[in-house]
């Protein structure tokens, strides 16, 4: 059975392509005040997964920011939780970028095949030993957030989204068999991050 965190659909990554081309076409507009910073969320990285984002500010209180996460790791008693994930985000700045409070509006998407684990927030019921799921996602969220500068090249962010994905799976029983197909509405957060960034 193909494994979803590498079986990634084409529609999924025209769409994320267009956000990264978005984001360089950025990084190559000129602004006397712009910063890069290199980011990595420790909230993710308690889950075992791993990630690394990059923001680049422009204007005088706009930032854009893309990150993405992938967690291909195995664990005992048939448990594993892989996935993957790329989320693109527009943040508005009440000081300037990369310094204080920030509200963002962010698109995401990606893949999962999760095994003997239950989600928090209800994102997908809770399955019986031996079963697993199979699916994707796409959505939508907002965001508050805050940054402290620490000194002159380190930053410390936490940020909370909230939002909306959509998601088609299939449960699956022993010998691969489908047992279910659906799709879940999911409602809820869409970004927990407390974060360390290196500012370029």
């Amino acid at each position: 059975m193909k494994n979803p965190v590498f079986n990634i659909k084409k529609s999924l990554i025209a769409n994320l392509t267009a956000i990264v081309c978005c984001v360089i076409a950025t990084l190559n507009a000129p602004a006397a005040n712009a910063q890069t910073a290199l980011s990595t969320n420790i909230a993710e990285w308690a889950t075992t997964t791993v990630n690394l984002g990059i923001e680049h500010g422009f204007g005088k209180k706009y930032s854009v920011m893309v990150d993405g996460m992938i967690n291909p790791w195995d664990f005992s008693r048939e448990r594993h939780f892989h996935l993957w994930m790329a989320r693109g985000e527009l943040r508005r700045w009440l000081c300037e970028p990369m310094n204080g409070h920030f509200f963002g509006v962010h698109l995401l998407g990606g893949q999962y095949n999760i095994k003997n684990i239950d989600l928090p927030f209800g994102m997908l019921p809770k399955t019986l030993d031996g079963r697993h799921y199979e699916g994707w996602y796409v959505g939508a969220g907002v965001t508050y957030g805050y940054q402290w500068i620490l000194s002159r090249h380190w930053n410390a962010e936490a940020a909370l989204g909230i939002g909306y994905a959509y998601s088609p799976y299939k449960l699956y029983g022993r010998c691969a068999k489908v047992l279910q197909s659906d799709h879940r509405n999911y409602v809820g957060p869409t970004r927990l991050s407390l974060s360390i960034a290196y500012v370029f």
